[in-house]
């Protein structure tokens, strides 16, 4: 996550969609009072800067309707008293994967309201092989495809740049496959040096399998990915095989 005062933005990080190169390349050309989070792992010439700082959690504690289900939201602890108080105790009022609707509640109203917010998606099929393979080596080395969808942790992104509601509190959502036109234009718009690339691959290790998901998923996987990814199909226009 980035909050930049030099260039007047705020990137909201996603996960599987270059996030972790895009803090790398951002951070370089963001000034000494920007805010830049850590990574982890870390990453060679990554800086972080002033992401501690102490803040009142409790405005944050009464603005959300917790859920108590076994929602996405619930199982990747987004939003949660105790999540909440764990930040608080360790000053840690920024961090890598902190969701727009929370980082709402700890930034400044009018840098909120003036920066220019967005974030990045991902074909789901595609989001979904590279997750995978992230966790297969994460974990051993040894799941299967098959394993990693009976597990049902699935990389959904949406929580991270919607309300409670559904509704997309960004500004911007540059689509991954058009990084090179989309994230070129941004790059122009706020006179950040670009050349078509952001130098760093982090975390590409993880895959070697490069094959299109279209040659790996079996069309019973691909239905599957379809019906959980439904909402972000629908927001984003994605089609299997498009």
């Amino acid at each position: 996550m980035i909050i930049s005062h030099k260039y007047r933005f705020i990137f909201v990080k996603t996960a599987k969609t270059a996030g972790t190169s895009l803090e790398v390349f951002l951070g370089k050309h963001c000034g000494e009072d920007d805010i830049i989070t850590p990574t982890y792992p870390e990453v060679e010439g990554h800086r972080p800067r002033n992401y501690e700082q102490s803040f009142w959690p409790f405005p944050e504690l009464f603005s959300f309707n917790y859920p108590r289900d076994n929602s996405i939201f619930c199982e990747r602890r987004f939003f949660t008293p105790v999540r909440t108080f764990k930040d608080c105790y360790k000053r840690r009022r920024y961090h890598e994967h902190i969701p727009a609707r929370v980082l709402k509640q700890r930034v400044d109203p009018e840098i909120w309201n003036s920066y220019h917010k967005f974030s990045f998606e991902r074909n789901p099929w595609e989001k979904t092989l590279s997750h995978y393979h992230m966790q297969r080596t994460t974990r051993g080395g040894t799941m299967t495809l098959d394993e990693y969808f009976d597990r049902g942790d699935y990389c959904l992104n949406y929580p991270f740049y919607t309300d409670e509601k559904g509704g997309v509190m960004v500004d911007q959502i540059i689509k991954y496959e058009n990084m090179k036109e989309e994230f070129g234009a941004f790059c122009a718009r706020f006179g950040i040096p670009w050349e078509g690339s952001l130098g760093v691959r982090a975390k590409a290790e993880y895959r070697e399998d490069r094959r299109p998901y279209t040659e790996v998923l079996t069309p019973e996987q691909a239905d599957r990915i379809t019906k959980i990814f439904k909402r972000e199909i629908d927001m984003h226009g994605y089609r299997f095989g498009g």
